[in-house]
């Protein structure tokens, strides 16, 4: 496979990024860098409430948030830039070439996952210096590659700005892990302008090569954050006066567990975190469960997360303890569009290094993207996600995931081909 002209830059600034990631809706150095880079190329780059809503942010939490801008002070961010992210990540790289055309939308996820890294010599990162330097937090899902590659088609839009037609936006968003941000960021209306919007993955079910250009089976779901309030009372003098949040949060769980499935397609249920209590004499006063639901489609998943809310609300009341529900994280299913299916099938065709071209091959999970993309399909514009295949050590989310760094070229390939089409 012959080498893209930006490969050394898709490389240095992965592993830059790599080094030093950061959870969602913390991504403030992530955020500055991508500024930086964007505005050095010509960008007008918009930030804060104009690419997210605020009152649709969610799992964002404040002290988080906090102690993660003391950090990129320390970090030599500056103040101004700071202050124009509004405490909110991410933002949008906009080009108007001044020529009438459509508005396309590309869209790249930026943060971390809360994974240790393999810090064995046996894990490439580790044995050749570049791995993360936060401990707890790393890059293994490849997110630090999307946003090198967005970093990259920016230029290469921008170096070739005369061939193209209408008006270019770059979406760097924050939180897709846990499926926090898109929603915030659809909300701000960013893309409802936009004919076009494209997004994809690194990885996932295919190899270096493959490329899926029409992945179905992506499961809606919403994420939760349960919260039970009892009463202390000495467990032994006068345990009757209590009323016992971790009982009421153990039943629950069982409760959820046992939820039936839906007849007309695919259900999950996870509980994945379960805290509660204070002492071992001590009537339980606050229990916490950290869960979520999905489903084939959003009527599935509305029945799961449905009698999600039914149960809690049932097992507060029997166990006469106050409770709280907090949407966490959502994302919906999605269908590509043909047209831009064919397109990215025939640009695959003529794509150095592309050895195969895969059709309805399961996705299997959920993915926030598909927030942004219905937001354009809604809006009467055209969608598409695809997976830009790579051989890959570790599966994602773990300690020593990594990917073939040179299918990044074929990505940014697959990219800007299909700007120059729809740009044209």
């Amino acid at each position: 496979m012959t080498q893209c002209a930006y490969h050394d830059q898709l490389i240095s600034i992965r592993r830059q990024l790599h080094q030093f990631p950061e959870e969602g809706w913390t991504e403030f150095c992530t955020t500055a860098f991508i500024v930086k880079h964007l505005r050095e190329l010509g960008y007008e780059v918009l930030m804060g409430e104009k690419v997210v809503s605020r009152k649709d942010c969610l799992g964002r939490d404040p002290k988080l948030v906090a102690q993660a801008i003391e950090t990129a002070k320390a970090r030599g961010v500056e103040q101004a830039l700071l202050d124009e992210m509004q405490e909110l990540t991410g933002c949008v790289a906009v080009l108007d070439t001044g020529r009438a055309g459509p508005t396309v939308a590309l869209r790249f996820d930026i943060d971390c996952n809360n994974v240790q890294e393999n810090p064995s010599e046996e894990h490439r990162a580790s044995k050749e210096g570049w791995a993360s330097k936060r401990p707890g937090l790393m890059h293994a899902c490849g997110h630090d590659s999307h946003i090198s590659s967005g970093l990259a088609i920016a230029r290469w839009a921008m170096e070739h700005k005369d061939e193209l037609k209408g008006k270019l936006k770059i979406v760097f968003q924050p939180a897709e892990e846990g499926v926090r941000g898109a929603a915030a960021v659809a909300a701000s209306g960013i893309v409802d302008d936009c004919d076009y919007f494209l997004s994809s993955h690194i990885a996932m079910m295919a190899k270096s090569g493959e490329i899926i250009t029409s992945p179905v089976g992506f499961l809606c779901t919403t994420k939760y954050d349960i919260s039970f309030k009892g009463r202390p009372a000495h467990a032994g003098i006068e345990p009757n006066a209590g009323r016992n949040a971790l009982a009421a949060a153990c039943h629950c769980v069982t409760q959820l567990l046992g939820i039936p499935r839906h007849g007309a397609g695919m259900t999950r249920v996870n509980v994945g975190k379960i805290t509660a209590g204070e002492g071992r004499n001590v009537i339980p006063v606050n229990a916490k469960l950290v869960m979520e639901v999905r489903g084939e489609t959003g009527e599935i998943n509305q029945f799961m997360a449905s009698e999600t809310e039914n149960i809690v609300e049932g097992v507060a009341k029997s166990f006469s303890v106050g409770y709280h529900i907090e949407k966490m994280g959502e994302a919906v299913d999605l269908f590509n569009d043909k047209e831009l299916v064919d397109m990215l099938d025939d640009v695959c065709a003529h794509t150095d290094g592309v050895k195969k071209v895969l059709h309805e091959v399961n996705f299997g999970g959920s993915e926030d993207a598909t927030i942004l993309a219905r937001r354009v399909q809604a809006h009467g514009g055209k969608a598409a996600y695809f997976v830009l295949g790579s051989d890959r050590t570790g599966g994602h989310h773990t300690s020593d995931f990594d990917i073939d760094e040179n299918s990044l070229d074929i990505g940014l390939n697959i990219y800007s081909e299909m700007l120059k089409r729809l740009m044209k």
